[in-house]
């Protein structure tokens, strides 16, 4: 929004001098500035207290501040000596200071009074206040008004129209307004709007959609779009076309954007590139921030290899950085994936002592997460029963899961009756207890849970398995023969299964239903998806190429220990990228120790 440039008739010489102050303060501008130029104005003979032309620079000077939030109340109280008339101009800019302010419900409570008609700057900073505070209703309403005000055709409408429904959780809205945009007006904001909104909720492939769509109009991506597609990468495996985008970004001179470094080392540890992560990291330099640390210190943490993500934590302290809340989940998560239950402790002490950080729900959950990994289940639920938080249905489907896996029964069922308070018809919560069940052989129980399932529509998550080669991504379901090559990709899993028995694998069916014969249970564990993708990799890649699987569940007891002979028997390292943390398997020994 630019200044207008409107003279004012019989301007007094000491407003023209303050007004030109204000414009060159604008550079580097600030409230004490603002305020005693603002005083030196209001002294001078002549000078009102509503005088326009000073309230629309004083207004525009404060609208400009980067550091900091410009002060609401200062703004607020300016704009009222222009009541009950004020000029557009000067309220679009509060509209503006509010709706990026801690207040954002101010700036719909004063375009609620009508003080002024909107124009084509009103509902830009309206519809970000709607963002920020997730008011989807608000926003669609003043999309039906700015369409019946002839002003929602304007691109930066449209561009915070798109914005808005993607934060709220309208992909398809977002797309739809965006594809309302003829396609030469689109801007850079338009396409990143779009691609964030997909991004936002959990639409990788349609980001990658809109990011090669992209290059057909010439776009000149910046920072924000790179992250977003970057973070699409990330979220379904694709390590190589990762790496093509990093590239890419290299060219056009983004890698030095420290958003677009904390993406790649973000990317380079969901895809299981620890090395990758750490170059970049390295290559930062004096650009890392707390966010770079903390990306590295997860993703080493996620990959299994907690201890060094803890001497990195101890290198960052001697840094004398401070961590943030998030840096303390992936220390956490360290600790107990490693099953070191006394630094989980300790860590978890310094965290409120040392750095002033209030345990959340996530921190407390780590410290459950510790204990029942670690076989004291008991003392878990103690811990639970002490929290000073309210547990949540993660924290207690953390504890099903420490007695699902130490066969604790009777504490599974109270941590089951809690979730089905909490969070009924969780189907994840169902397969747990089942497979407790089924651990201490209750197999009656078991088909009374697949009864009340069915009974009451609650359907399990398919497991699915997806594996990247040469830059396309393929899906896999347990049993799955949609695919062209399905053929040859079950003579590779018999071929698997026999060089594997010769090995002395014998599969573990304990889990396995107990109404189908032992055959069949074998077939069953033989099928599942991360076994198809692996097959498929072994046909297709070449040897020695490292093998990437993503799955949405947990790797079962048995695929895991199949995995293991697999890089042994194939001479090849697999990395699998599971509900919960990788497992990079090499040689016939996995990176967490079959301490999962």
């Amino acid at each position: 929004m630019q200044l207008p440039c409107a003279r004012q008739p019989s301007t007094h010489p000491v407003l023209r001098h303050c007004v030109a102050l204000l414009r060159l303060h604008l550079p580097s501008p600030s409230v004490a500035a603002a305020k005693q130029i603002h005083a030196r104005a209001l002294r001078a003979t002549g000078v009102t207290l509503s005088h326009p032309l000073l309230a629309k620079h004083l207004l525009f000077h404060l609208a400009s501040l980067r550091a900091g939030a410009p002060p609401l109340l200062y703004a607020v109280a300016v704009l009222s000596r222009l009541l009950p008339d004020p000029d557009p101009f000067s309220l679009n800019t509060v509209l503006r200071i509010a709706a990026s302010s801690a207040r954002p419900r101010l700036a719909l409570a004063l375009h609620r009074r009508r003080l002024a008609p909107p124009d084509t700057h009103t509902y830009p900073p309206l519809l970000q206040a709607c963002t920020r505070l997730l008011a989807l209703r608000e926003g669609e309403s003043l999309h039906a008004e700015a369409a019946k005000n002839g002003l929602v055709a304007l691109v930066f409408v449209k561009n915070s129209l798109v914005h808005h429904y993607g934060a709220c959780g309208l992909f398809e809205s977002a797309h739809r307004v965006f594809d309302e945009i003829p396609v030469l007006e689109r801007n850079l904001v338009s396409w990143n709007s779009v691609m964030n909104g997909f991004a936002a909720n959990g639409r990788p492939n349609e980001v990658l959609t809109i990011f090669w769509e992209t290059f057909e109009v010439d776009l000149m991506p910046d920072g924000f779009t790179i992250v977003s597609v970057l973070n699409a990468c990330a979220e379904i495996g694709a390590l190589a076309l990762g790496r093509r985008v990093h590239v890419f970004a290299s060219k056009v001179g983004l890698v030095g954007n420290r958003h677009v470094g904390n993406a790649l080392i973000d990317l380079y540890a969901k895809c299981g590139g620890v090395e990758d992560a750490r170059k970049v990291f390295e290559e930062m330099g004096v650009g890392r921030t707390v966010v770079s640390w903390t990306s590295l210190i997860v993703g080493l943490a996620g990959n299994g290899f907690g201890k060094d993500a803890l001497e990195l934590f101890g290198l960052m302290e001697r840094e004398k950085l401070i961590p943030t809340d998030i840096t303390m989940v992936g220390v956490l998560y360290a600790c107990s994936h490693c099953g070191l239950v006394d630094d989980g402790f300790r860590y978890f002490n310094e965290m409120k002592d040392k750095y002033g950080i209030a345990p959340k729900i996530e921190h407390l959950g780590c410290m459950v997460d510790l204990l029942g990994r670690a076989g004291r289940v008991e003392e878990a639920h103690d811990y639970i029963s002490t929290m000073p938080l309210e547990p949540n249905a993660v924290v207690w489907r953390t504890l099903l899961g420490a007695c699902a896996m130490h066969k604790k029964l009777e504490l599974g069922e109270a941590a089951w009756s809690r979730l089905v308070e909490l969070d009924p018809g969780h189907s994840g919560d169902y397969v747990l207890l089942s497979n407790l069940y089924a651990a201490v052989g209750r197999w009656a129980d078991v088909h009374v849970l697949r009864k009340t399932m069915v009974t009451h529509g609650v359907r399990k998550n398919p497991g699915h398995s997806l594996v990247e080669i040469r830059n396309s991504v393929y899906e896999f379901v347990m049993g799955d023969r949609s695919h062209p090559e399905s053929d040859q990709i079950y003579l590779m899993l018999a071929e698997i299964a026999e060089r594997l028995r010769r090995q002395g694998y014998v599969p573990r069916t304990s889990n396995v239903l107990a109404d189908i014969e032992e055959e069949e249970k074998e077939a069953a564990l033989n099928y599942h998806s991360e076994r198809l993708a692996i097959a498929f990799a072994l046909l297709k890649c070449l040897p020695g190429t490292p093998i990437r699987i993503v799955k949405n569940l947990r790797v079962c007891g048995d695929c895991h220990l199949v995995i293991k002979l697999i890089s042994k028997v194939y001479d090849r390292e697999i990395i699998v990228r599971d509900r919960s943390r990788f497992h990079h398997f090499k040689g016939g020994e996995c990176s967490c120790k079959d301490y999962w």
